[in-house]
């Protein structure tokens, strides 16, 4: 399985604001947004297309189109803080939300929200989260999309622990992991370290 982390200057200018303790829940938002859609950017790199002609006003261009519908899976709670900033660049994904928990004392997933379709209608998935920690929420996540039918996933997050990387690699070596860092390690809470806190919580006010 890859894992691409992005060395890119704005990303890593936004991710220094982002783990910042100064920074207030609106900003955080604001950069959670500008980096799913810079990192949806690159993990979209090799999607297909097929050549099209468009009138332009002056002749007719050759030019090419997204041949894959694309779903966007953010995990609950703090995955929907990434849906705006990738709906700005791709408007007609569809969104369908799942609720993984990860228990306190045993950090295992729970999941306790899944709408999704008898059938996917979409030939793309992007699991959103901006932490992969211990891992738990991405593998059950990947487990559902699998068993719902989905060929072509990915995960799309902000920053990594080693820790939650292997599980990955251990459960879903061909799904593809995009990532702004990856940290150091895990702390006895299960939170990334040095990390950011806790990015529900920071997002939407609640720490």
């Amino acid at each position: 399985m890859s894992v691409h982390v992005s060395n890119h200057p704005l990303i890593q200018h936004k991710l220094s604001i982002l783990r910042n303790v100064n920074t207030e829940p609106k900003k955080f938002r604001q950069l959670t947004r500008e980096l799913a859609a810079l990192l949806t950017y690159e993990a979209t790199a090799d999607m297909d297309t097929v050549p099209v002609e468009v009138q332009t006003p002056l002749a007719v261009a050759h030019c090419r189109e997204l041949q894959e519908k694309i779903g966007l899976v953010p995990i609950l709670r703090a995955g929907l803080g990434m849906v705006e900033g990738i709906w700005e660049l791709m408007p007609s994904s569809e969104v369908w939300h799942i609720g993984v928990y990860r228990d306190e004392k045993t950090l295992k997933p729970v999941q306790y929200y899944n709408k999704l379709p008898v059938e996917p209608r979409v030939q793309v998935c992007l699991i959103l989260d901006p932490m992969l920690a211990t891992g738990g929420s991405a593998v059950a996540t990947t487990d559902i999309l699998k068993n719902w039918g989905v060929k072509k996933i990915k995960f799309v997050g902000i920053i990594g622990a080693p820790e939650g990387i292997a599980l990955m690699q251990q459960h879903h070596p061909d799904v593809p992991i995009y990532l702004a860092a990856i940290d150091e390690r895990l702390n006895e809470k299960g939170y990334i370290v040095p990390g950011l806190g806790d990015a529900g919580d920071r997002q939407f006010g609640t720490g």
